[in-house]
């Protein structure tokens, strides 16, 4: 009976022991499964990746924001320009002389009176399209840097390139604060431009493509 007994409870703490280790083994099991599906960080997720704004290059947004000033003004000549049809330009500019109170003996007025009766509709009217067709590339221009596309920075280094030469005639012609200003802010422009597209081109023949 003795034996029996021992053999019993043998048997039953096997039992208990395998039932133990079972028990063990699906707890390693589950926690390595567990460590399977975990996800990973919320800062490496694609979603989040793509949920990150963009963020713009300053200079860009500067250089955008110049054009799109450029386009205003040339929108306000244009508009200057077509409601002076029909009207007399000498007697308009005097009327502004006198709100502005400048002295109607001086040369500067004069001058500028006396070329104004050589301006004429047609001319006004050229004046006027001329004024819109530049502020329309401008605004094109700027749209376009702002989005940092590649065809708005060639756009804009072709027309800044341009335009120096005659800029810097006109200095020449006569100095003026504005004008040296003008220039310094294309020619600012110019060589940022260009080392942004000579950078871009480099990067893309050093790259090699994907197979």
């Amino acid at each position: 009976m003795v034996a029996c007994g021992g053999w019993v409870e043998g048997m039953a703490q096997l039992g208990s022991d395998g039932s133990q280790n079972r028990l063990d083994s699906d707890n390693v099991r589950s926690t390595g499964a567990i460590t399977q599906v975990l996800p990973k960080p919320v800062s490496d997720s694609p979603e989040q990746s793509l949920a990150e704004p963009k963020r713009h290059n300053q200079w860009l947004v500067l250089i955008a924001a110049y054009k799109l000033v450029q386009a205003l003004l040339f929108i306000a000549i244009g508009v200057g320009a077509l409601r002076l049809l029909h009207k007399d330009i000498g007697d308009v500019l005097g009327q502004l002389a006198d709100r502005l109170r400048f002295n109607p003996e001086s040369k500067f007025v004069n001058f500028i009176l006396d070329r104004a009766s050589l301006i004429n509709d047609p001319m006004l009217r050229r004046i006027g399209a001329a004024a819109f067709c530049y502020a329309t590339l401008s605004m094109v221009e700027g749209i376009g840097l702002y989005f940092e596309k590649a065809w708005a920075e060639y756009l804009t280094l072709a027309i800044t390139a341009s335009f120096l030469p005659w800029e810097i005639f006109e200095i020449i012609r006569r100095l003026t604060i504005t004008r040296v200003g003008l220039l310094v802010a294309n020619v600012l422009v110019f060589i940022y431009l260009m080392q942004l597209v000579t950078a871009r081109n480099r990067h893309t023949r050093e790259v090699p493509p994907a197979s």
